[in-house]
């Protein structure tokens, strides 16, 4: 990919190379979700469940108030990998998600990956991946399998 149409002002658009990989490198993302992000991921991908997006209804459940799509907060993860470690030229090739616990319009989000294993030889690496709360509560974990095409 030529590096001048890359954006200079995304996180690290620059890129990893297998060799700055090692287990224990970590990177976040923290971001705080707003109304607008539930109602726009909502209509991106026509899940209008009532549970994110209708408040009245939202307060007859168990969660008492209108939450955030499950694979919209997943989805920072993919901001962590794609923007950071490794960044531009990054494959996901794979993840497993646990939901441990909702989150909320008006929580801060933060997503990380830990490196805990490296490929050298065919470029691939698996990272630990959470996304916490402002309160430091799990609300996703799981593992991603990623490549880096960086020579």
């Amino acid at each position: 990919m030529s590096k001048d149409i890359l954006d200079p002002n995304s996180i690290n658009m620059s890129g990893l190379s297998i060799k700055d990989i090692y287990v224990g490198r970590t990177a976040t993302f923290s971001k705080t979700i707003l109304d607008h992000d539930v109602y726009t991921f909502a209509g991106l991908i026509a899940d209008f469940n009532p549970i994110h997006v209708n408040g009245e209804y939202a307060k007859t459940t168990r969660f008492g108030n209108r939450i955030a799509h499950g694979m919209l907060t997943a989805s920072f993860i993919s901001t962590v990998l794609g923007m950071s470690l490794p960044g531009a030229e990054a494959l996901y090739l794979g993840q497993t998600l646990k939901f441990k616990a909702p989150v909320y319009i008006g929580d801060t989000i933060t997503a990380r990956a830990e490196v805990t294993e490296v490929f050298p030889e065919k470029k691939r690496f698996i990272c630990h991946t959470t996304v916490t709360n402002q309160r430091g509560e799990v609300v996703v974990e799981g593992d991603a399998t990623l490549l880096t095409m960086m020579e």
